[in-house]
C-alpha cells in the first residue's frame, strides 16, 4: 500500500517541533495538513490525550499497541513501540503486544487491558460485562473511563492511517528489543 494523498507541506516551526521530537516529521501529520483545520485538531486533541493521567501510562501505550495490532496500522505500531521506548516503559513486554495471547510476560491486568483494546476494536465491539466489570474494580471509575476514551480515540488515529495509506515509518527500527510479529492464527483465539 501506499499514500493515497501526496503529503502537504507543514508550516516550518510545525515540521522542525516534529522532528526534534521524533526525528522524522510523522507521516499522518503531512497527510492530514491537507485540511489545517484537521490537522491542528488532530495534534491539539492528540496533545489532550497525551496528558490524561487517570490511567497507568503503560497500560495505555499497550492498548494503543493492541488496537493497532488488532486494525492492522503498521505506523501505530510502530511508533508506538517507539514512544514506548522513549518512555522508560518495559520494552520486553512493549515489544510482545502483537502476539500478548500467547505470551507469558503480561500481568492478569495487563492482559484484561489488552482484550479490551481489541474487544473496543471489533466491529461490533465485543466489550462484555464480565470484562468491563474487572477492569473497573481494578482501576476505578476515573482511570477506566479514561482508558475507554483513550482505545476510541486510537480506533481513530488508527482508522485515519491505514484508510489514507499510512505504513510504518521506521520509529522502531531505534529499539533494542525487536517487535514481535502477530501470529495469523492469534486473531480470534481466547486468552
Amino acid at each position: 500500500m501506499a499514500i493515497r494523498v501526496p503529503k502537504a507541506e507543514l508550516p516550518t516551526t510545525l515540521r522542525d517541533s516534529m522532528i526534534e521530537q521524533l526525528g522524522a516529521v510523522p507521516e499522518p501529520v503531512e497527510v492530514v495538513w491537507h485540511s489545517p483545520a484537521v490537522g491542528t485538531s488532530n495534534l491539539e486533541f492528540s496533545a489532550k490525550v497525551g496528558a490524561w493521567d487517570a490511567a497507568d501510562t503503560s497500560l495505555k501505550s499497550f492498548a494503543h499497541m493492541a488496537v493497532a495490532a488488532k486494525v492492522g496500522c503498521g505506523w501505530c505500531l510502530d511508533v508506538g513501540y517507539f514512544q514506548a521506548q522513549n518512555q522508560k516503559l518495559d520494552l520486553t513486554k512493549a515489544s510482545q503486544v502483537p502476539r500478548w495471547r500467547k505470551s507469558e510476560v503480561f500481568t492478569l491486568l495487563e492482559r484484561d487491558v489488552l482484550e479490551y483494546a481489541e474487544a473496543m476494536s471489533d466491529t461490533p465491539l465485543t466489550v462484555t460485562d464480565e470484562l468491563y466489570a474487572r477492569l473497573l474494580a481494578r482501576l476505578g471509575p476515573a482511570a477506566m473511563v479514561e482508558l475507554t476514551a483513550f482505545v476510541a480515540f486510537v480506533n481513530m488515529a488508527t482508522r485515519n492511517n491505514i484508510a489514507n495509506g499510512i505504513e510504518s515509518q521506521g520509529f522502531s527500527d531505534a529499539c533494542e528489543i525487536a517487535l514481535a510479529a502477530r501470529p495469523t492464527a492469534d486473531v480470534a483465539s481466547p486468552a
